[in-house]
């Protein structure tokens, strides 16, 4: 068991690194957020033309690039840190890993091509009331009747409301099946919510009878995968954007002077940026393992998935406020790129599951006794 980057994946990373540098800038985010569909169009292009970061994750027989998770997770670790408003966690972690997962040769050889080259963005709509996957209640009904149709309605779709692919859990007479929507499909329709962090949108979707085709009828255990998979990459953002802020407030307090010196030399500073990095460190730890589960021992993955999100959870919206406080006043005005990763922050500490939640699931999975 070796958690340690090899050369390859330390150059994946500085390939992603410095492409989101060139155009992933502060100014890109503010401007792509303000927009009305939250998302860099051309960006989404270039990720696909130049560095094929769609297809990280997808097998080679597709148009991937054949590599695995861990490398899918430091794509989304860097894509956290720039912020990036592009689809990414809903087409190339969600979408694409329920098709992959799914037993339909044809709806893989018909969408992965498209994910891949950039031309198809995909989500996955699964919770009907809320962002925690509660897989009890699907809020959509399907029937078969010469052909599936699909009936209800669910929220908190990530992007939503600009994918062209919508892979929907569906309630049918013997469990739950997860079924394929196009948008221009006849009775649906998507609405973007008001959400908090304007850098990653959610929506609701309405379906009114709509046709679908069934990608995988007993998704019992697709879902509960698929979560694992989801909460481990989200950790792995956090991480990003956690460190993203840790830097960010270093570098302040090595060049805000107070009294003469830098405030970086009080100790007060010293001590909150080391509780920082010790909090993001742990969460490093738990999310390697977590990207390490998921590709080489799935059996271990439920545990460390939720264990993974709960600690990069904290890491991320404790470093993310702090490096509001690091900055003082200059840290309070809505124009600082700190607001923005505090609103990430928080929003993604709660999608999927807050850390309560995941640590209630944990004991569960260890059968603890109370």
């Amino acid at each position: 068991m070796d958690f340690t980057y090899t050369d390859e994946q330390d150059e994946f990373r500085a390939v992603v690194r410095s492409f989101l540098a060139a155009l992933s800038a502060e100014a890109d985010v503010r401007r792509v957020m303000a927009s009305d569909s939250g998302i860099d169009e051309q960006l989404w292009l270039s990720m696909a033309q130049q560095l094929g970061l769609q297809g990280v994750s997808v097998p080679e027989e597709y148009g991937g690039a054949g590599m695995g998770i861990v490398e899918l997770g430091i794509a989304a670790e860097e894509l956290g840190g720039a912020l990036a408003c592009v689809p990414f966690f809903s087409t190339s972690v969600l979408a694409t890993h329920a098709l992959l997962l799914s037993t339909d040769d044809k709806s893989k050889q018909r969408w992965l091509p498209q994910i891949v080259d950039g031309t198809c963005i995909a989500t996955v709509a699964v919770a009907p009331g809320s962002g925690d996957w509660d897989l009890a209640v699907t809020g959509v009904t399907a029937t078969d009747s010469g052909g599936w149709r699909l009936s209800g309605r669910k929220t908190f779709v990530v992007d939503g409301h600009r994918a062209d692919l919508i892979l929907v859990a569906a309630r049918t007479d013997d469990g739950i099946g997860l079924f394929a929507v196009e948008r221009d499909a006849p009775g649906f329709s998507a609405e973007a919510q008001p959400t908090m962090d304007q850098t990653r949108r959610f929506a609701t979707i309405e379906l009114h009878d709509v046709p679908a085709e069934p990608i995988e009828l007993d998704a019992g255990t697709l879902l509960p995968r698929l979560r694992d998979i989801a909460l481990t990459v989200l950790a792995a953002e956090q991480i990003g954007g956690a460190q993203r802020c840790l830097d960010m407030a270093v570098d302040y307090a090595k060049t805000r002077l107070q009294f003469g010196r830098p405030i970086g030399s009080f100790q007060a500073i010293k001590h909150k940026c080391a509780d920082i990095l010790m909090l993001i460190e742990s969460g490093r730890a738990a999310s390697g393992y977590a990207l390490w589960c998921a590709q080489d021992e799935p059996g271990s993955l439920p545990l460390a998935a939720s264990m993974a999100k709960a600690t990069c959870s904290e890491a991320y919206f404790r470093a993310a406020a702090d490096n509001i406080q690091i900055h003082g006043g200059i840290g309070f005005t809505w124009e600082h790129p700190a607001h923005l990763y505090f609103k990430r922050a928080k929003s993604s500490e709660l999608w999927l599951g807050d850390p309560v939640m995941q640590r209630e699931r944990i004991s569960q999975l260890l059968d603890l006794k109370t």
